[in-house]
């Protein structure tokens, strides 16, 4: 796994801006990730209503140059041919990721955990966050980072489609619970929560997936427990509710 670095925090003149759009049948939301200063644009998960990615970034005034995946499910790739027809564009992932898609992109840029891709001027690292997909990625952005289907508001990625391990997501959430800053704010893979967006500090007080230190209980709760007793939106669990339920 790629090394977590909880020093830096916000950027004294922020570079950059993230534009959220929500698109598709499943709620996803898809990210322009502005550079201010060249006018550069990266594509986070591109899928669905291509036209719509395109035509935003044209209001905006940007020039799609980058493609950044998280994982490869359908719905989170499903309009990488149509980005493409429309700008050059460089598509980036996690080497890990890529070998479990097995699908033949032409010449993507691929890379490992902690490895720093140049948006013009803006610095973005990328953290191998596996458990959903064993490639699957975050893009850390000064103190914000896209978590795709990593880490939602409140919940996390499902662990029991193919490539999915609710030990290494065990292992991930614990991770970005202890070694990234509390008040880094996190642009989800889907709106599935009360709120679009939210703070790692409130995830650690909220999100019931943070609140576990033992491994097997955690599986547990991932795997038998969760779908069975929680409805979208999700709100914030606090441990003391885990508690009362007997699920801590």
């Amino acid at each position: 796994m790629g090394a977590f670095n909880a020093t830096g925090g916000a950027m004294s003149e922020q570079s950059f801006r993230v534009h959220a759009m929500e698109l598709g049948p499943m709620e996803n939301f898809v990210y322009l990730v502005e550079d201010i200063a060249t006018r550069r644009c990266a594509v986070v998960d591109p899928a669905w209503e291509v036209e719509r990615i395109v035509s935003r970034a044209r209001e905006l005034e940007l020039d799609i140059t980058d493609i950044l995946l998280t994982h490869s499910h359908h719905d989170h790739i499903n309009g990488i041919e149509g980005v493409l027809e429309r700008a050059s564009a460089e598509v980036h992932l996690l080497k890990p990721e890529y070998e479990f898609w097995q699908h033949e992109l032409d010449k993507p840029s691929l890379h490992h955990g902690g490895d720093e891709i140049r948006l013009g001027e803006t610095p973005i690292e990328m953290l191998h966050t596996p458990g959903h997909t064993p490639g699957s990625a975050c893009y850390r952005l000064g103190n914000e980072i896209i978590t795709g289907d990593t880490l939602f508001v409140f919940g996390c990625g499902r662990c029991d489609l193919r490539g999915g391990s609710p030990e290494d997501m065990f292992v991930t959430l614990k991770n970005m619970k202890e070694r990234l800053p509390q008040d880094m704010l996190i642009h989800p893979g889907h709106n599935y929560s009360v709120t679009p967006t939210s703070t790692l500090g409130e995830q650690a007080e909220g999100n019931p997936f943070m609140h576990y230190d033992d491994e097997e209980a955690f599986v547990h709760y991932r795997m038998q427990v969760h779908d069975k007793t929680r409805d979208e939106p999700y709100a914030a669990v606090s441990k003391q509710q885990l508690r009362i339920a007997n699920l801590l």
